[in-house]
């Protein structure tokens, strides 16, 4: 059975990953391609790694040591991935296998030895630069010392810790070895058939240097580096190349200078260029995905000796209508505060609730703003919002709107899809009309609770998909918009006027604070009415630093206080358990489904805060908030037309404290209808997982609601799609989402463009006013908080499932959000200074480190 070891690599194509690795799966498809040259060679194949493994001594032992540790441990992997290396290295190639392997290999012939992982080159995990390659190798006996290398250099620490991140057991991957003929290039380098830095999948990248690539990859050089777009080079950038790689003529490389008068002379003509790209072109077509391809050019002729997925690209949405039109997509989770990826069920139950079509990718959802961009009138609504909303946003749009030729301008028709934030008919301030909106939801919602018991099988989701009418009746209800748009509105009003006439900044900011009626802000201080029940009791307490178990409920009541304490927490959750992190995923652990999130919150609310605190800020807020109220007022009036002035502010003061409180509201309506068909669903899945069709409930998150359906009726599903999509997931959670995302895939970020702040000091848009100074704490786990007095939080984003925590800091920094955002909403109304939408501020601000928080101004400064 010889030839299972050694395949010629003519012989194989992609298809075949699990026998000769990625590397040599996509060599062996490359082969395959007219008018694409690839250097003739073998692949040594899994099977032969696995023999020699298992002649490898103590390597299972290790492997299992391996296994438990985490990619923190970096002192231990670094011993044991030495260890194994080793153990490989150091066995010997059986006779029969080392024959296979060097038959027709020239003796004086030089060849390049690679590393072919099977977990490498994948779509979702490329795997670049963990496995080792070996030039100009010299003769059959060096290629058998470096194909061991190649075993060995699966257990590189930085493989192993790439593996631990991606969840990948170290037993399922194996390597084989691509043995190619050398190439003795003029000049090489990588072709990127989409732009790495941008995503836009219409501009080619072209990297080159003289010599072997190897100068470019590991950095010795900078390269010329060509754009180019529809057959035409549109940018370049021509370096200055010092230095080059050379393979010497007993075998390995060597650097060496380049001759002055060349330097600065471009590796490739312009010529050359687009027609590498084209080839480009060609590969990517054949892969189905835009590709990061490895080239050389000898004697003007290109030679491929890599080419893999580009993975870290921010996938398209598709149109639904399939056409080929340019189109601007604008993220719904930098709105929604969540911008973490989401499970197919999630994606597919806000699809079917939301009041908008929205497109997938990258399990983000999106919004097709094309049509409202195209005509003149709604783009001027549609910008004002978005402007109001995140200045990153509107910039990016208008970015995109900057280039002529991408969106069309169409004659007015109407917005597409909603009405226009701010187009609202005026409301009368009247707190009933509140109450009547309450009351309506909660009898929605209790008629949901009542009609769905008794509802299984195929007839739940015919339920619920009338349910899911419902959803949108009411709150596409005319008189709910209004009363949204009313505190937004005289939020924006105040603000506008207030700093004209008075030059106050953010007025609204201290005339919101405790406004009544806020479901979010409540949910907060309810958390501080916890603690007090708890805080009596040190045995509960002592209990609860311990807790691991979300059934630590039930052990409460044995303790003394427990079941005052129990009962404290389970009331809680009778009102807020719905809620989590991510809540707009349905397949996210609610709090009632994971109490154990809430603990390390009520366990600094019972540390840092005094009996009675909830009710002591709350009314010390509306004390503040009636103090500027009345400064306001009286400062209008000494202005000429004083009394116009302060009469039409005091009718807007009026209006926003009725009506943005109710800002909160319908979110917490649909979360509470939420929690209320993923029980249903789950129920189902149980029943699934009973009858053996599922292994395990939870699967069922993996399907798309209309999917989940057809499993139901047929009691059949494909596993093979499930993994899939948990293969999906695991990858999407490397991609960073971008505010704005055109058809051609570029994602456009957007810049403040602000010159009114100090030199490093962080920009961010100014969301709730005042300014602090505090320790900074870096927390991307609401369950992971411990905080301080004083300390000042500092996260990716915040919905409203993070309130809890804002009861205890002193000011709120985070990567994303906007002006009526929910968190900025419930800074306010605790009258915290707050700074969103500050890029990357999780990785440029360390945890610990002591900050100024700007609330007014929109910036915070590192302090020393």
């Amino acid at each position: 059975m010889i030839e299972q070891f050694v395949v010629d690599l003519q012989s194989v194509d992609e298809t075949q990953v699990a026998v000769v690795g990625g590397k040599g799966a996509h060599l062996g498809g490359l082969s395959r391609i007219d008018g694409v040259r690839v250097p003739a060679g073998l692949c040594v194949t899994t099977a032969a790694f696995r023999r020699v493994m298992a002649d490898a001594p103590s390597i299972d032992g290790r492997l299992d040591q391996l296994s438990r540790l985490n990619a923190d441990d970096r002192e231990a992997i670094r011993t044991l991935s030495a260890e194994i290396r080793r153990a490989i290295e150091g066995t010997a190639i059986p006779g029969d296998l080392a024959a296979a392997i060097t038959r027709g290999l020239g003796e004086h012939a030089a060849y390049a030895v690679r590393s072919s992982a099977t977990a490498e080159d994948l779509p979702t995990a490329s795997f670049a630069g963990q496995q080792d390659t070996y030039l100009n190798v010299v003769g059959p006996a060096a290629v058998l010392r470096h194909v061991s290398r190649c075993w060995a250099s699966l257990f590189t620490e930085r493989a192993v810790i790439y593996r631990l991140r991606n969840g990948i057991d170290h037993r399922t991957v194996h390597m084989a070895v691509v043995v190619q003929q050398m190439v003795f290039p003029d000049v090489a380098g990588i072709l990127f058939t989409a732009d790495p830095v941008t995503g836009n999948r219409k501009v080619a990248t072209v990297d080159a240097s003289f010599g072997l690539g190897e100068a470019l990859v590991s950095g010795l050089v900078n390269p010329d580096v060509f754009k180019v777009r529809d057959g035409e080079v549109v940018a370049e950038t021509i370096a200055a190349k010092q230095r080059a790689v050379r393979a010497l003529p007993a075998g390995g490389t060597q650097e060496v200078a380049i001759d002055p008068r060349r330097q600065e002379q471009p590796a490739l003509t312009d010529a050359q260029v687009v027609r590498l790209v084209r080839l480009g072109r060609r590969i990517e077509a054949h892969f189905g995905r835009p590709q990061d391809i490895e080239w050389c050019l000898v004697d003007d002729d290109f030679q491929i000796v890599q080419s893999r997925p580009i993975t870290t690209l921010f996938p398209i949405p598709i149109p639904e209508t399939g056409d080929q039109d340019n189109h601007v997509y604008v993220s719904v989770g930098h709105g929604q505060m969540m911008t973490d990826p989401m499970k197919p069920l999630g994606v597919s139950m806000w699809q079917l609730t939301a009041m908008a079509p929205m497109h997938e990718a990258g399990g983000r959802l999106f919004v097709d703003v094309t049509r409202r961009l195209a005509a003149p009138a709604s783009r001027a609504g549609l910008l004002d919002v978005m402007g109001r909303g995140d200045p990153l946003t509107r910039d990016a749009l208008e970015t995109v709107l900057d280039r002529d030729d991408f969106v069309p301008t169409l004659p007015d028709a109407g917005p597409a899809g909603p009405p226009a934030e701010g187009a609202s008919a005026p409301i009368e301030t009247d707190p009933a009309i509140v109450t009547e909106l309450i009351e309506r939801s909660q009898a929605s919602i209790a008629a949901l609770e009542r009609d769905i018991r008794t509802k299984t099988g195929p007839a739940l989701f015919d339920f619920l998909l009338a349910a899911f009418q419902e959803h949108k009746r009411v709150l596409s209800d005319p008189l709910n918009f209004q009363a949204i748009m009313a505190g937004m509105d005289a939020t924006w009003w105040l603000n506008d006027n207030l700093r004209e006439w008075l030059g106050e900044k953010n007025a609204a900011d201290t005339l919101t604070l405790s406004a009544p009626g806020n479901i979010t802000s409540e949910m907060g201080l309810a958390l501080l009415d916890v603690a007090d029940v708890i805080r009596p009791h040190p045995e509960v307490v002592a209990f609860l630093q311990d807790v691991k178990d979300d059934g630590f409920l039930e052990e409460l009541p044995k303790l003394a206080g427990g079941t005052e304490a129990r009962q404290a927490i389970d009331a809680y959750l009778d009102r807020y358990g719905m809620r989590c992190v991510g809540e707009i995923d349905i397949t996210r652990p609610r709090w009632r489904e994971r109490p154990t999130t809430l603990v390390p919150a009520i366990l600094d609310n019972v540390r840092n805060f005094e009996p009675g605190a909830a009710e002591q800020r709350f009314e010390q807020g509306r004390l503040k908030a009636r103090q500027k109220e009345q400064d306001v007022l009286a400062r209008l009036r000494a202005l000429p037309d004083g009394a116009r002035k302060a009469d039409e502010t005091k009718r807007m003061i009026d209006r926003v404290r009725t009506f943005i409180g109710y800002r909160e509201y319908p979110k917490y309506g649909i979360i509470s209808r939420y929690f209320v068909y993923k029980q249903a669903l789950l129920h189902e899945a149980e029943r699934l997982v009973r009858a053996n069709v599922l292994l395990d409930k939870e699967d069922v998150f993996y399907l798309t609601f209309q999917e989940l359906h057809d499993v139901v009726r047929s009691n059949q599903v494909d596993d093979k799609l499930i993994q899939q999509r948990k293969d999906a997931f695991q990858s999407y959670q490397a991609l960073t989402p971008p505010r704005v995302l055109t058809s051609d895939g570029e994602a456009v970020t957007g810049a403040y463009r602000r010159d009114d702040v100090p030199t490093g000091a962080l920009i961010g848009l100014p969301v709730s006013a005042g300014t602090v100074d505090g320790r900074a704490r870096v927390i991307l786990d609401m369950a992971q908080a411990d905080l301080e007095p004083g300390d000042i939080l500092v996260t990716a984003h915040t919905d409203p499932s993070w309130t809890p925590l804002f009861v205890g800091i002193t000011g709120l920094v985070t990567e994303v959000g906007g002006l009526m955002t929910h968190g900025a909403v419930i800074a306010r109304e605790y009258g915290l200074p707050a700074v969103v939408g500050v890029v990357d501020a999780t990785r440029l601000i360390p945890d610990g480190q002591r900050i100024r928080v700007h609330g007014s101004d929109g910036y915070v400064e590192i302090l020393p």
